[in-house]
């Protein structure tokens, strides 16, 4: 800290040193002090100015663009995580879920759906009191998708786009964790009742944060791309009667 503020200050030293230079320069040559002060008045009465464009409209303008342009790559990361697993990942948990056809009515996203309609849904899950039965859900084939996924979700975490989305990084890491859990136990139909109930809680944390993110996405896709949100909904996990031929 040191080193960079006298960096700092020896730097305006220098720099007020090579204005007084020239300014004296000046006079020694045209004899003209009037000359002088009137520009350096206007040039000083200019500064505030020049901070307001520079600072306050240029500065944010370039802001607000650089904030667009990570928000769209942060959203395209967030979709290749769909295609690439959530949705078959969401599949797999609900199976989980002894409510998971109740909820799942809740979750099939229709093309007409308003941004209210996306709120309620959201409220409804975070209200929603999950139970996980995991001896209802093929445990075996969740270890095998999320070990098959595991470099990908890695690969996911080291995107520095996403570092903004804290929600969605954490999300990451849960799914990230549940895989870990997973992948450390052999024969996972004969664990003891206590593991089971572990699981269970990191099944429940993985899953509802991501059908909290899948919402969110659903709704980007709905205001920005609708032709990727109408094959979207035409997949939809929770959809039973779901097909991605236009019927």
């Amino acid at each position: 800290m040191k080193k960079i503020f006298s960096w700092q200050v020896l730097l305006g030293l220098a720099l007020i040193t090579l204005s007084a230079f020239f300014y004296l320069l000046h006079y020694t040559i045209f004899r003209d002090s009037h000359h002088i002060f009137i520009y350096l008045l206007g040039d000083i009465a200019f500064v505030p100015i020049e901070v307001l464009l520079v600072t306050l409209i240029i500065h944010r303008m370039l802001s607000e663009r650089e904030k667009r342009d990570m928000l769209k790559k942060m959203n395209m990361a967030i979709g290749v995580f769909f295609s690439e697993a959530g949705t078959a990942l969401l599949k797999s948990l609900s199976a989980f879920d002894p409510q998971g056809n109740k909820l799942g009515v809740k979750l099939v996203v229709a093309s007409n759906w308003s941004e209210q309609e996306f709120l309620m849904v959201k409220k409804y899950v975070n209200d929603y009191d999950c139970k996980i039965d995991i001896h209802r859900g093929d445990i075996q084939g969740l270890k095998d998708l999320l070990i098959r996924e595991r470099r990908f979700l890695l690969a996911l975490l080291q995107n520095p786009n996403l570092l903004e989305h804290e929600f969605f990084t954490d999300l990451l890491w849960a799914v990230t964790h549940l895989a870990e859990e997973l992948s450390h136990r052999k024969d996972l139909k004969t664990l003891p009742h206590a593991d089971y109930e572990h699981l269970s809680g990191d099944i429940k944390r993985a899953y509802i944060m991501l059908i909290t993110e899948w919402l969110a996405y659903m709704k980007h896709l709905k205001e920005s791309y609708p032709y990727l949100f109408s094959l979207a909904v035409r997949t939809n996990p929770f959809d039973p009667a779901a097909s991605p031929e236009v019927r």
